[in-house]
């Protein structure tokens, strides 16, 4: 099995709803025009409103929600959780398997420290892991 990724068994994922991945250390989330508009029409805003109101420009010229000042994302309620979870952005969706944190298994075992569904749960096979990083809505996948 030359060149297989060294997740060719697969890995584990359960969401938790820790809010680990949400909370707590500054990030982005990185959002698309069209993930604006459905977090827009979700939340019965007009989508410049939405803009202006949950979203940032990057120095990349990305945008992304904004957080709260606790460095919590914007759309996050302790004791709730996600309170766009059905109109998440497709960073959300794909956690943790994002291309940043499957390009080796160094840093998966490192990012599984802070995050309790790592490694537990929902087998996910190594093809499904590898179009999922491609495609993880992070920076690299845009």
């Amino acid at each position: 099995m030359s060149g297989a990724p060294w997740y060719r068994d697969g890995l584990k994922f359960r969401c938790t709803r820790c809010g680990n991945c949400c909370t707590g250390s500054p990030g982005s989330v990185l959002v698309s025009d069209d993930e604006i508009e459905a977090l827009a029409d979700h939340l019965e805003l007009p989508p410049e409103t939405f803009r202006e109101r949950y979203t940032r420009r990057l120095r990349s010229g990305d945008v992304s929600l904004t957080e709260k000042p606790s460095r919590d994302c914007v759309f996050y309620a302790r004791g709730h959780g996600c309170t766009v979870h059905s109109q998440r952005p497709r960073q959300c969706r794909t956690w943790p398997f994002w291309n940043s944190l499957v390009h080796s298994r160094e840093r998966w075992d490192e990012e599984s420290r802070s995050c309790p569904g790592m490694n537990r749960g929902e087998h996910y096979d190594a093809e499904t892991i590898t179009a999922l990083a491609r495609n993880d809505g992070t920076s690299g996948s845009r």
